[in-house]
């Protein structure tokens, strides 16, 4: 992950948190981050072709898959759950340590816009305890994924 970062003239290098940022919260509270910072990676399978669909998401969002399906899905096309040995094998990633970029195989990808809040993003870095620093913008430029309306609805108080 270092060695694609440093290929691409990225500015970040991978930084190694002492405790596992497995999850969202964790990243957060290792960086002492807002939580919305951490750029988490879901992939779902694309049941009409088995193809890996990921979606980028502020750590403190949902994904709505109903509205991911209606984007990546053909009429009537369903999307699941991807279980650890297709996150595996379609990113070269083990959940937990999914980073945006330097897959394995191509994936179908998409940024939610609740991430451009934040001037500055962690994502994974292929390690339960890598993480990296990155903008919006450039995670955009690194995937050349659309940013789209991929989050839930937060209930209003």
């Amino acid at each position: 992950m270092a060695q694609w970062l440093r290929e691409r003239a990225h500015p970040h290098a991978p930084v190694l948190l002492d405790d596992a940022a497995r999850t969202a919260q964790q990243a957060a509270d290792g960086l002492g981050v807002a939580l919305g910072q951490i750029a988490k990676s879901i992939v779902f399978r694309r049941k009409s072709d088995d193809a890996a669909v990921l979606v980028i998401t502020s750590g403190d969002r949902r994904v709505d898959e109903q509205k991911v399906q209606a984007m990546v899905c053909v009429e009537g096309g369903k999307l699941g759950r991807a279980d650890a040995g297709f996150v595996k094998l379609r990113t070269g990633f083990s959940i937990g340590g999914v980073s945006p970029v330097a897959h394995a195989q191509a994936c179908v990808t998409l940024i939610d816009r609740e991430l451009f809040r934040f001037a500055d993003l962690w994502a994974a870095a292929g390690h339960p305890h890598a993480v990296f620093r990155l903008t919006p913008a450039a995670l955009q430029a690194m995937t050349g994924a659309p940013v789209a309306d991929v989050a839930q609805v937060l209930a209003q108080p």
